[in-house]
C-alpha cells in the first residue's frame, strides 16, 4: 500500500492511517500523474530473480477439458505434484492442483476446464487428497498465519472457524490443510454447494492429530441439506450440485477456505468453468440478416484428437515469485511488506505473518512463466482471467495492428461488443475477447503487455509495472500459415448482435462501506485488517460508518426473489474488486463522494462499455460510491468480499443471508 505518484489530495499514507486510528475517516483520492511515465523497478520476491528467467521460450499450455466420472458428474480431487512452471534448466515447482480422481495424469496447474451446458445441472464430488503416499497429511507449502480469523482445525469443534488467542507469538501452522471449493460466478447455486468458507474439510489422513476439527462449522448442516447427495459426503469429501441455469458465461473454480484462500489458491488449485448454450436465443447473431453468428473455435473438448488446433483458448494470468530451487515463494513475515518486525500478537494487534497485499515478481500464464503461443493471422477467442493475488492488470498489445474486441464479462455476453485498445482487469474479473491477428506482419512476434502497477491500484496516478518482467505477460508469434485465399469463418466482431440482457429494477438500496483498520497506538500506524461495514449517508462521516468483522451478525438479508441496489462506499485508498456470491449483477453507476462527509457529489457516471452486461466482480474505486443491482434467487447463507485475497482472508469478507434463518443452522 505504498504511496502512488500523482496524489492530488496531499493526504499521505501515514496521515490517512492516523486519522483512521483516531476514530474518524478521511478519503484518499488518487490523481493522474502528468508528464512521462516512470516505470517501477523490479520488486522483491524469492531468491530467483525474475530477470534471470528466459522469456517466451516455452509454449502456452492450453488446459484440456476435465474428464467426467458419469454422464453429468465429476469426481475431482486436489493433490500435490511437481510441474514445469519455470523454463528448463531451472528446477520444477511443487504445486497443488485439481484433477479427475480416477482418470490418470489429469492433475495440473491450472486445472483442466469443466465444460457444461446451460440447463443441464452437474454434480461434483470434491476430494481433499493432500496426503502423501503413506496416507499422512501434507503440511501447507506456504506459511499459514494462525492469528487470523481462520478455519483453525486445532481449535476442535468448539474453537474452529475462530480467531484464536495466544500467550506468546505463534509460528506458522503445520497441520493438515482444509479445503472447500467455490465455483466463482455460479448464479442461483444453493448454499450447500457454494463453497461456504466455514464448510471446509480436512483430508482423510491417517494421522490427523487428536482433538482437531476435521470439518468446518457448516459442513454437517450442509451435508444434511444435500439430501440424497449428502450420503456421498464424508471424511475428505463433499458433493456439490451446480444448476448451470445462467446465460453462457466464463466462471472459474478455486478454494475458498476461511482465512486461507490466499495461500490455497496461490499453491495452485484453480481452473475454468465454462457454461455454453445450444439455444440460438442465448448466442450472438449477425447484424443485417439475423443469422447465427460464428465465434472463433473450437475450444478443447473431451475426445479431441492429438494435434487439434484451438481458436478458443482460456488464459489465466497470475503473479508468482520463486526461489532458486524452483519453489513457490510467499512471505513468512510481516516485515516483508513494510519492515515491521514486532512486537506481534499477543503483544500488539499486528499479525506476525499476514501481509496486507502481495505482488509476485513473475507473470505466470496457464501455469508457465512468460509463455509463447504460435498463432495464425486470423481471429481467436481468448477467455482471460485475472487470477492474481492483489494485482490489477492493464493489458494491451504492443502492435496496433492487433484488433481487440471484448464480447463478454463474468456474466456472459455484453449488450454490445466493445472495441478496446487497453483493458483494465481487477483480480477475479474475466474478459471474453476476440483478438484479430490478421493485420500483423507474418512472422512477427506480438507481446501482450501489462501497464498495471506492481503495487496497490487506486485508479489514479501510479508507476506502471517493470517493463522487463511484470510489464510483459506473454508473446504471440504470428507464424502459422493459412491456405491461399483463406477467409476467416468467424463473424467480424463489429457485426455481432448480442443476445438480450434485460436490465434489473431494484426496490431497495443498501449502503455499505469498504474500510481499513490501522494498529492502535502506541504501535506504528500500519494496516492490520481490511474491513467491510455499513454506512448511513444521512449521518455522514464518521458517525454513519460501522466497522464489521466476519463473526458479526449478518446485516444484509434480502428476501428470496428481491432485487436490490448495493452502494459500495470506498473509504480506503485502494480500489477493491468486490465479489458477491450467488448472484450476477449489473453495474448501475459510480459517483464521487465528498472526503469530509462521505456524501455523493458530482453527477453519477454509468458503467464502462466493457461492464455493459452482467458481472460478478466489480472494481470499487477509492473516494467513490459504486452501485450494483442484483436479484437474489436461492435462499440460504452466502458471502460477499473483496477479491484481493489477502484482504478477504483478514476480515474483508462478510456473510449475508437470503431469506429467513434456516432451522438448525449453526449459531
Amino acid at each position: 500500500m505504498a504511496i502512488r505518484s500523482g496524489d492530488e489530495t496531499g493526504v499521505s499514507r501515514r496521515a490517512f492511517l492516523k486519522i483512521s486510528a483516531g476514530g474518524a475517516l478521511a478519503l484518499y483520492v488518487g490523481g493522474r500523474s502528468g508528464g512521462a511515465e516512470v516505470f517501477a523497478a523490479p520488486i522483491p520476491g524469492g531468491t530467483l530473480a525474475p530477470g534471470s528467467i528466459d522469456k517466451f521460450v516455452r509454449p502456452l499450455v492450453i488446459p484440456p477439458a476435465m474428464p467426467r466420472s458419469g454422464t453429468n458428474s465429476y469426481a475431482i480431487a486436489v493433490r500435490q505434484f511437481t510441474q514445469e512452471i519455470l523454463p528448463p534448466p531451472l528446477p520444477q515447482t511443487t504445486v497443488w492442483g485439481y484433477g479427475a480422481a480416477a482418470s490418470g495424469p489429469t492433475f495440473n496447474y491450472p486445472s483442466f476446464t469443466i465444460e457444461t451446458t446451460r440447463g443441464t445441472p452437474v454434480t461434483v464430488t470434491w476430494i481433499n487428497e493432500l496426503t502423501d503416499s503413506s496416507g499422512n497429511f501434507r503440511a501447507h507449502l506456504l506459511p499459514v498465519d494462525p492469528t487470523l480469523h481462520w478455519a483453525n482445525p486445532p481449535g476442535g469443534t468448539t474453537g474452529r472457524d475462530s480467531r484464536p488467542e495466544f500467550a506468546t507469538t505463534p509460528g506458522r501452522y503445520t497441520g493438515p490443510v482444509p479445503i472447500v471449493t467455490h465455483v466463482h460466478g455460479m448464479e442461483a447455486v444453493q448454499d450447500w454447494s457454494d463453497g461456504y468458507a466455514e464448510a471446509w474439510f480436512l483430508p482423510a489422513a491417517t494421522d490427523i492429530p487428536a482433538g482437531f476439527a476435521t470439518v468446518g462449522t457448516w459442513f454437517d448442516f450442509f451435508m444434511g441439506k444435500a439430501g440424497p447427495l449428502g450420503t456421498t459426503w464424508g471424511p475428505g469429501r463433499a458433493t456439490f450440485r451446480y444448476p448451470n441455469s445462467q446465460r453462457p458465461s466464463t466462471a472459474w473454480y478455486h478454494d475458498h477456505t476461511l482465512g486461507m484462500t490466499r495461500l490455497n489458491v496461490y499453491a495452485g488449485p484453480a481452473g475454468f468453468y465454462i457454461i455454453r448454450s445450444d439455444d440460438p436465443a442465448d448466442n450472438p447473431t449477425v447484424a443485417g440478416n439475423g443469422g447465427a453468428a460464428v465465434l472463433p473455435g473450437p475450444a478443447p473438448q473431451l475426445g479431441d484428437e492429438t494435434g487439434t488446433r484451438y481458436y478458443e483458448i482460456p488464459i489465466a494470468i497470475q503473479d508468482r515469485s520463486f526461489g532458486s530451487d524452483g519453489a513457490l515463494f510467499y512471505p513468512d513475515t510481516r516485515a516483508f511488506f513494510d519492515g515491521f518486525s514486532g512486537p506481534f500478537i499477543p503483544d500488539s494487534d499486528v499479525s506476525p505473518i499476514w501481509n496486507p497485499e502481495f505482488f509476485g515478481n513473475c507473470i505466470v500464464v496457464n501455469g508457465r512463466t512468460w509463455p509463447v503461443l504460435d498463432v495464425e493471422p486470423r481471429r481467436y477467442r481468448f477467455r482471460v482471467l485475472n487470477g492474481c493475488q492483489a494485482r490489477f492488470l492493464i493489458l494491451s498489445f504492443d502492435d496496433p495492428a492487433v484488433e481487440v474486441w471484448q464480447i463478454g464479462s463474468e456474466g456472459g455476453f455484453l449488450r454490445q461488443p466493445a472495441k478496446v485498445t487497453e483493458l483494465l482487469m481487477g483480480p477475479a474479473e474475466r474478459a471474453d475477447l476476440i483478438v484479430d491477428f490478421a493485420g500483423v506482419k507474418f512472422g512477427k512476434g506480438v507481446t501482450l503487455r501489462n501497464r498495471g502497477p506492481d503495487s496497490p491500484f487506486g485508479g489514479g496516478g501510479f508507476r506502471p509495472a517493470d517493463p522487463l518482467t511484470t510489464g510483459r505477460v506473454m508473446l504471440f508469434r504470428v507464424n502459422q500459415a493459412v491456405p491461399a485465399g483463406f477467409v476467416d469463418p468467424s463473424t467480424p466482431p463489429g457485426q455481432l448482435v448480442m443476445p438480450p440482457a434485460p436490465a434489473l429494477s431494484a426496490t431497495r438500496t443498501r449502503s455499505l462501506a469498504l474500510l481499513e483498520l490501522a494498529a492502535e497506538p502506541p504501535e506504528p500506524d500500519i494496516p492490520i485488517e481490511a474491513r467491510l461495514g455499513t454506512f448511513d449517508p444521512t449521518a455522514g462521516l464518521p458517525a454513519g460508518v460501522t466497522f464489521l468483522r466476519w463473526e458479526d451478525p449478518e446485516t444484509e438479508n434480502p428476501d428470496l426473489g428481491d432485487t436490490e441496489t448495493w452502494e459500495l462506499y470506498n473509504f480506503t485508498e485502494d480500489a477493491h474488486p468486490i465479489h458477491v456470491h450467488e448472484v450476477l449483477f449489473e453495474v448501475a453507476n459510480r459517483q464521487r463522494i465528498d472526503k469530509r462527509t462521505g456524501r455523493p457529489i458530482q453527477p453519477p457516471r454509468g458503467p464502462t462499455p466493457t461492464e455493459n452486461g452482467y458481472k460478478d466482480t466489480v472494481i470499487a474505486y477509492p473516494g467513490e460510491v459504486t452501485r450494483i443491482r442484483m436479484r437474489f434467487s436461492s435462499q440460504g447463507q452466502y458471502v460477499w468480499h473483496c477479491h484481493i485475497v489477502e484482504h478477504e482472508d483478514n476480515e474483508m469478507m462478510r456473510p449475508y443471508r437470503i431469506g429467513p434463518v434456516q432451522p438448525g443452522q449453526p449459531g
